[in-house]
């Protein structure tokens, strides 16, 4: 079954996160822009040869933990605002998943240790895409957002 999308966005959305665009033919992997213009620039990039309807978002829901520090938290929540407002600046509409369910789609096992469960994740995108450079610690969640959505949301497999 052939995708309705033309591109097909990933984001994961801390400051240590990225982004992946991917398409029939490519994926991009950029790791997460360090200002909310560089933010909007890239998003604009990813459109500026499909419109906006014909591109599909899917951005880890994420939220604070109790645990994290005052200063990590207002900075993380602020940038995950600053993608929703972009987003919504080029009329895309979102998927918000949870990492739960698209870490379950790729058979995580629970209760792994952060460091144990990015190393794994890490290895899934670049088993998914072998002859892809950019693929880290850093940028693996965001293609596997994306692939979710294409192989789970969207039925494309």
């Amino acid at each position: 079954m052939k995708s309705p999308f033309k591109k097909c966005i990933g984001i994961d959305p801390g400051k240590g996160g990225g982004i992946a665009v991917i398409t029939d033919e490519t994926i991009e992997i950029h790791n997460c822009p360090k200002t909310v213009d560089s933010m909007a620039h890239l998003i604009g990039m990813c459109l500026t040869d499909v419109a906006a309807y014909r591109t599909k978002v899917f951005i880890e829901k994420v939220w604070a933990f109790p645990t994290d520090g005052k200063s990590s938290l207002f900075s993380f929540g602020c940038n995950y605002g600053q993608w929703q407002g972009i987003l919504a600046s080029h009329e895309l509409k979102p998927t918000y998943v949870v990492p739960k369910k698209w870490q379950a789609h790729f058979e995580i096992e629970k209760g792994l240790k952060k460091v144990v469960r990015k190393r794994i994740l890490k290895q899934i995108a670049i088993d998914k895409f072998p002859k892809t450079k950019g693929i880290t610690l850093k940028t693996a969640d965001a293609v596997l957002i994306a692939m979710y959505g294409l192989e789970e949301v969207l039925s494309y497999r």
